[in-house]
């Protein structure tokens, strides 16, 4: 048998383009030699945007189209992806006030129709977002999206599935070479199989994949890596603040799962994928980018996590990483059995990366490709408005709790009918870990998340392992390799 597509890759583009395949018929396979979204895909900032930043490098293009997405993402996803309020104070700022109030407008109009809150002013005296902030400067609000992007990722897996895909995780691609008008790869799990055409969703690793394959291309990437620290709660609300550091850098300051802030990120070129790790340098430079803006300030000993993501960035020339494209490149090499590989990308543009990359494969490959994801909500994602859908976990399973409740609802949307059809009472979701974390989301992740590992469950499929004890986590470990892994 003759796969269609073999992909190589599940971070979000992987995925993305295994959901767009699959839904337009192909037979599609995607191998991943770790988790899905185990690397750069769970390690951004967590942002649906459009990039207001990129407006300063005249990437008008770019986001025109993530702002599009932004809208049809909403959509698609309404229990993983909420909209948020961005207040940026104009300090340290590069540009005149009223050239960011123009800048902001056109941030404004440049997707076209846009269901959120268009951008204002911030005067000193709108306390609910000046109040945790040293001085109370002028400044804008503006509107973005937050999303969980280890759930988007694995999303895009679960509808490719349910479309017939087949998602291998810890599976990796040892060699594939042309044969004929197919190519045929050896997998780490003992298979030789045959594929029409593939792909290379790589990421930070697409040039390894391309030696492995024995390609060549025209295109090169830079590796950045972009830090995270997360600390105790700075500031009360639900809204955001985009921060200008001197350095003419920006820094983000994002409320967290409920008790904490995220801070992030910087833009430190690495050598090496595995280079994916914070240093001193990049935790002094966010506690300090954080300290010159809020009251309540921090040090090392806040910090209670940290996360780092290499970006594989297209490389477009520029002299500075901040000012690198956050495009993609799609290149098509048809000479013989077809090899599409992808070159940077976003999570916002993801599915438009996977809809670019089935039109471009579709002549090579003698088929029509036809968009079948943009008005295609996600998995879980067919829910009345969050506020009434929280409402009627809360009444229908009163058990779980506010908390609970609350979470489980933004995790598995309408999936939560599925995970508890059968449950009554606090003793069906089986044994307790700690943070409202139960034996029955554990299965399900084994289940149906593809999750092998006790770290795919606590700090990727949620994050609840932040909110637990070491002795909580310790306890979940020993029950999974005894009990859940083994099924």
């Amino acid at each position: 048998m003759t796969l269609d597509l073999l992909i190589i890759g599940g971070g979000i583009n992987g995925c993305a383009i295994a959901r767009e395949a699959a839904l337009n018929g192909l037979s599609v396979l995607l191998v991943e030699k770790d988790d899905l979204a185990a690397h750069t895909s769970s390690a951004s900032t967590k942002l649906i945007h459009g990039g207001l930043r990129y407006l300063e490098y005249y990437e008008f293009r770019l986001v025109r189209e993530a702002l599009k997405e932004r809208e049809l993402l909403l959509k698609a996803a309404p229990h993983i992806i909420r909209p948020m309020h961005f207040v940026l104070p104009h300090e340290n700022a590069v540009r005149p006030w009223l050239l960011v109030r123009l800048g902001l407008l056109l941030y404004d109009w440049i997707g076209g129709r846009i269901s959120l809150p268009r951008s204002r002013g911030l005067s000193p005296n709108d306390t609910a977002y000046t109040a945790p902030l040293k001085r109370k400067a002028k400044g804008f609000v503006y509107s973005d999206c937050r999303v969980d992007d280890a759930r988007l990722t694995l999303f895009n897996a679960m509808d490719a599935a349910d479309a017939g895909a087949e998602i291998a995780t810890r599976t990796a691609l040892l060699s594939a070479h042309r044969d004929g008008e197919d190519w045929t790869a050896t997998l780490s799990d003992g298979r030789t199989v045959r594929a029409r055409a593939l792909v290379n969703a790589a990421g930070p690793w697409v040039a390894q994949a391309l030696d492995t394959l024995g390609a060549t291309t025209q295109a090169h990437i830079r590796l950045i890596k972009g830090s995270h620290i997360v600390v105790p709660r700075l500031f009360d609300g639900d809204h955001a603040y985009m921060l200008q550091q001197p350095d003419r850098r920006i820094v983000f300051a994002i409320p967290y799962l409920g008790d904490f802030t995220m801070i992030g990120t910087t833009d430190i070129p690495v050598e090496r994928p595995e280079d994916a790790r914070i240093d001193a340098d990049e935790r002094a430079y966010l506690i300090a980018a954080a300290n010159r803006y809020f009251m309540r300030e921090i040090a090392e000993a806040d910090i209670v996590s940290t996360w780092s993501g290499v970006r594989p960035l297209y490389d477009d020339g520029a002299s500075e990483s901040k000012a690198v494209t956050r495009d993609y490149v799609l290149e098509l090499d048809a000479d013989g059995a077809p090899l599409l590989s992808v070159f940077g990308g976003k999570i916002t543009t993801a599915r438009h990366l996977a809809e670019d990359a089935l039109a471009k494969l579709a002549p090579a490959m003698g088929f029509m490709a036809h968009p079948v994801t943009r008005a295609r909500v996600l998995p879980g994602g067919a829910i009345p408005a969050p506020a009434q859908f929280l409402r009627e976990v809360q009444a229908r399973w009163p058990f779980l709790g506010e908390q609970r409740a609350t979470r489980m609802a933004a995790s598995y949307g309408l999936l939560l009918h599925e995970i508890l059809a059968e449950v009554t009472d606090e003793a069906g979701m089986g044994r307790h870990f700690g943070a409202g974390f139960t034996e029955i989301e554990a299965r399900w992740m084994r289940d149906r998340e593809w999750a092998h590992t006790p770290e795919d469950c606590l700090m990727r499929r949620s994050k609840i392992g932040l909110h637990m004890t070491d002795q909580e986590r310790d306890a979940f470990t020993i029950f999974w390799e005894n009990s859940v892994k083994t099924r």
